[in-house]
Order: C-alpha cells, then structure tokens, then sequence
C-alpha cells in the first residue's frame, strides 16, 4: 500500500508522543506532521505539573524521551489517603500506598509540563517530524485518503488525520462526532507550593466533603496541588488577595511541612465527564482529551490518552507492516475496540469515587472508611490497585510494557 503522511491536529503530550512512536515504527518514509500554534511558544511555559504512572513512563523510555528529562521528575515513593471535614483537628490515615509496581520502579513520577513538552519537541525535531505552526482548520475525507487544510492554506494529502487538539476539539466537532457526559458542580484548583521540609517522595490525598485536596511532591521542597471545590467556592478562593489565599491554603495543607508559600497564581478549570460517542470517523481517530475527559480524582486523565496514544500506534504500525492502508476503517475500529471500554470504565470508576467521597453524608463518610481501612488490610488487594493505577493491568500495549514498536 502507498502510504500518505499521517497528521497530527495537536502538539501537547499526546499529540508529540503519538508522532515519535509512529515515527519509530513506520521509519521515514512515512511523513508524519504535527500541527499546533502553539508549538510557535518556545521554550514552554505550561505551569502545570503532571502524574505520569509507570506504564506511561516506559512508553517516553521507548520513544527515547525519558533520559533526557528523567533528573527534573521526583519519583512518588509512597501515598497516604485521609477522610476528614475542614474543621476536623486531624485528619487520620486510612489507606497507604508504598510506590513500587516493580523493585526499584516508583508506581508514578512527577513532572512539570513545560519540561516534558521541551523534550518532546527536542526529540521530533531530532527524529525529522514536521512541527507545523499552523492549525488544521479543515479536512475532506475519500476512500482513498484525507485532503487536510492549514491555516497557513497549505493541503497536505494524508492516509489519517488524527485529533489530539483538546477537550474543545475543533477537529472532532467538524467530524460531527458528539460527546455525551455532564459537567460536574466542580474546579480543579491547580498550584505549586513550596515549603521548608522534604516532602520525601510522599503523595497525599485529603478527601474533603467539597473533593479531594491532593498534595503531589516536585524535586526539591515543592509540590504541585490538585485542590477540587466547588465553582463558586473555587472562584472565590482564586480571586482572593495573596495573604487571604494563603490562609485558604493554610486550613487544607497544615503545617506538617512548615511554611508553605503559593509559587505561582492559582488557577481554577472546570471539571466534568465526557466521551465521544465514537473515537474513530472516516480516516480520522481521537485521542487524549478529544476523545475522552475524566475527573481528576484517580490522577488518571493525562494517562488515559497515553494509553490511546500507545494503541493506536500499535495498531497503525501493525496495519502497515502488513500492507493494509493505515487509514482504512477496519484499521482504525480495531483501535476504537481496544480502547473505548477501558475510557468507559475508568470514567464510570471516577464518577463513582467522586459521588462517593464529595458529599458531607455522615452514613457515606463511616462507610467509605470501613473499606478503605479494609483494603489497607489487605496487601494483594493494594497492590492489584497499584497496578491498575500504574496503567499495567489488562491488554497492555507493547509502548506501555516498554517494548518498541
């Protein structure tokens, strides 16, 4: 089969690692081009920080791009899990997590965005993939192949175009791909702290009748927190004046690391379910946050597209070693298969955890306790729940096992 380019509609952690590993796989004589404006903002200035789990850090060790950021990531070494109220004196432990999936391999890793983004970037331009810094803004799918349309006017014939452009995808809304899902009464607080003690590689999540409050350790003494509240709160507490802010910031960190200070501006994004009713149109496939969008609770939404990232490279790679079209329908629904159960169990699972431990319910709240303090109890059932949080349960793809293409 005659292959055209591949395009990528997209250049954030999903968009970048698809391109490096079907660049692994396919070789250079496929061309793949990413497409993004905002790969034009160099070096990045994301200010954010993100969990990557085990199976998900093998994958950017297959594609060459953990080495090159491996020393700015902190290693998550153990979890501890609390349930109180505000206003509680203490927060007692009911759940701990040690971080291993493997001897010496930490269940998770932290890293800020704009370090990893810088890699990826570094590394397709090493690999020779196009980064374009027009956007796709349109397309026009045949049998045979995708006419794709830059903003720069450029028409690039492909066998697949590929959406990794974001919750708000253009790409699946011109495709006329619904989503179903809701929009929780919820914000996702996002800022970094530091503080006087050493955090030692510990995570914690504080479950509050608002959402959880979950402190995530960074290199050196700083964290990243993940503090969910309701929306009107969550604007309250974000348009607060700096000492205010910090006395929020005071009553759910504590004090058990000494002075804490805000090390950036805390912002609030709103928080809600959706999965696209289908993740595969004509010679197009979603990925990432244009396929699916999970609440935050499990620490599994970047992980989740990496994880789509990962199959549809194999299953494409796979296609084209056997001499089919890449971007032909049988191809891409293998894809949708592999793919669309696990996103909605995940999502379900996370809904679930959310209704379960958001809510001021006294009944709720002794229950919930119960099985935490049971499954504390019981190592197996620990450790199948660190494995699956690690992305290594199920059909694993061959990237995900660290394996390449």
């Amino acid at each position: 089969m005659d292959q055209r380019s591949i395009v990528v509609g997209g250049g954030a952690f999903a968009g970048l690692a698809l391109a490096l590993a079907l660049r692994q796989g396919l070789g250079p004589d496929i061309p793949v081009i990413v497409a993004d404006p905002a790969l034009a903002m160099r070096p990045s200035r994301d200010p954010r920080a993100t969990a990557i789990v085990a199976a998900c850090r093998r994958l950017f060790e297959a594609i060459g791009a953990w080495e090159a950021v491996a020393s700015q990531a902190q290693p998550i070494l153990d979890m501890v899990v609390t349930d109180s109220r505000l206003e509680d004196a203490t927060r007692p432990v009911f759940l701990t997590f040690a971080g291993d999936v493997e001897p010496g391999e930490p269940f998770a890793h932290m890293i800020e965005n704009r370090n990893l983004i810088d890699v990826l970037v570094a590394r397709a331009e090493a690999e020779g993939i196009e980064l374009s810094t027009a956007a796709v803004t349109d397309f026009v799918s045949r049998s045979d192949g995708v006419a794709v349309t830059f903003s720069d006017g450029r028409v690039v014939e492909a066998s697949l175009l590929v959406a990794a452009d974001g919750a708000r995808s253009k790409l699946r809304e011109r495709a006329g791909i619904a989503t179903h899902g809701w929009e929780y009464d919820q914000s996702g607080i996002v800022v970094s702290v530091g503080h006087e003690r050493d955090h030692h590689g510990r995570a914690e999540e504080h479950f509050l009748p608002a959402g959880p409050f979950a402190i995530l350790p960074l290199t050196g003494r700083r964290s990243s927190l993940v503090w969910t509240e309701e929306r009107r709160e969550a604007a309250r507490i974000t348009g607060l004046k700096e000492d205010e802010f910090h006395g929020e910031l005071e009553r759910r960190f504590g004090l058990h690391l000494g002075e804490i200070k805000a090390l950036d501006k805390p912002r609030a994004f709103p928080l809600g379910y959706f999965v696209a009713r289908s993740f595969i149109g004509k010679r197009l496939a979603l990925v990432g946050d244009a396929a699916h969008v999970i609440h935050p609770i499990a620490g599994q939404g970047l992980n989740m597209g990496l994880k789509d990232v990962a199959a549809l490279a194999e299953v494409i790679v796979d296609a084209a070693r056997l001499g089919m079209d890449i971007g032909q329908a049988d191809v891409l629904d293998r894809y949708q298969r592999w793919r669309r159960f696990d996103t909605m169990a995940m999502g379900l699972a996370t809904n679930s955890l959310n209704l379960l431990f958001s809510n001021k319910s006294t009944l709720l709240r002794t229950v919930r306790d119960i099985g935490l303090g049971l499954v504390d109890r019981a190592p197996p059932l620990k450790s199948l729940f660190i494995r699956q949080a690690a992305g290594l349960s199920g059909e694993v793809p061959r990237l995900l096992k660290g394996e390449a293409l």
